[in-house]
């Protein structure tokens, strides 16, 4: 787990990354300015029990392949769920607040993945503990509007001009960010490689 200190910001945005590709980066990019981060861990899970049964680079290609489409230093590369038996989202929040008292922590997600957001394994509960900043993705841009999360918790949305201020509220607070999009997409790019 990356070093922090408390009365630091820190972005949460983890998946799979099978494989990684530039509008990961670019999230994490969008995400770390409009929120403000001090950080952000780009977290790259063993594995993804929705996705099960899909072929998977191996987690030490895919943290190689991270590391190549960052630069900035305050994104943090780490695959920290794999040593610590880590399965489900809720369950890497947990263990990150709880070892990290005094950090502001916020979970990050393209909006493509909103659209699914409430199969995830105690998914409310996730937005109950961390503030969720969802950043624009092609085709996802209006998903947002009928996403059973976004109408959970639609008085929970903050405007997107206070996105500065989000890993300071508490949750369940959410907002939706806008910005520069990447068409690239891991399920794109996995195909592509197999035709």
């Amino acid at each position: 787990m990356p070093h922090v200190e408390k009365g630091m910001s820190v972005g949460l945005f983890g998946g799979s990354f099978n494989p990684p590709h530039a509008g990961h980066a670019l999230v994490a990019e969008i995400a770390l300015r409009a929120l403000r981060l001090d950080q952000i861990w780009w977290v790259i899970t063993p594995g993804n029990p929705l996705k099960a049964g899909r072929a998977q680079l191996s987690l030490s290609e895919r943290i190689a392949l991270s590391e190549k489409l960052t630069e900035n230093p305050r994104v943090r590369i780490t695959a920290f769920e794999a040593g610590s038996s880590i399965r489900y989202t809720a369950d890497m929040i947990d263990h990150v607040t709880t070892r990290n008292p005094g950090v502001d922590f916020v979970w990050i997600m393209g909006a493509d993945n909103l659209r699914d957001f409430h199969l995830w394994q105690r998914w409310r509960e996730i937005a109950q503990t961390v503030p969720i900043a969802v950043v624009d993705r092609p085709g996802a841009t209006l998903s947002f509007l009928s996403s059973k999360m976004a109408q959970t918790f639609s008085r929970s949305r903050i405007d997107e001009s206070d996105a500065g201020r989000l890993a300071r509220i508490r949750p369940p607070a959410w907002t939706f960010i806008h910005g520069p999009r990447s068409s690239l997409s891991s399920t794109a790019i996995r195909s592509g490689e197999r035709s």
